[in-house]
């Protein structure tokens, strides 16, 4: 961090586009002025960290994708007849010919 001391009246130059400027010193309170271009934020650093937290609390948690189903080598078995499985009852499908 850099330190530096000024006095009343007194400035600092950031970035070329960015004065801050000692207004007033009162006993332990400092007022500064802040020039800055207007897409450059500036807060105070309590307004600062409420913001963050607002915009941390406000994003949607995402949960992470979920992997793909295990890949089976076992193929569907054949029905040869009507079967009945746990109360339903399981009809052959018509075998159609392969594809020309």
């Amino acid at each position: 961090m850099l330190v530096l001391s000024r006095k009343k009246n007194e400035s600092i130059v950031i970035n070329d586009d960015i004065i801050i400027v000692v207004v007033d010193i009162r006993g332990d309170k400092v007022r500064l002025g802040v020039e800055a271009p207007k897409e450059v934020p500036v807060h105070r650093r309590e307004v600062f960290d409420a913001i963050r937290r607002n915009e941390a609390a406000a994003k949607p948690i995402v949960p992470p994708p979920l992997p793909p189903p295990p890949q089976s080598e076992e193929k569907p078995q054949k029905v040869a007849a009507e079967t009945e499985v746990e109360g339903f009852v399981l009809s052959p499908l018509p075998e159609f010919p392969p594809p020309s």
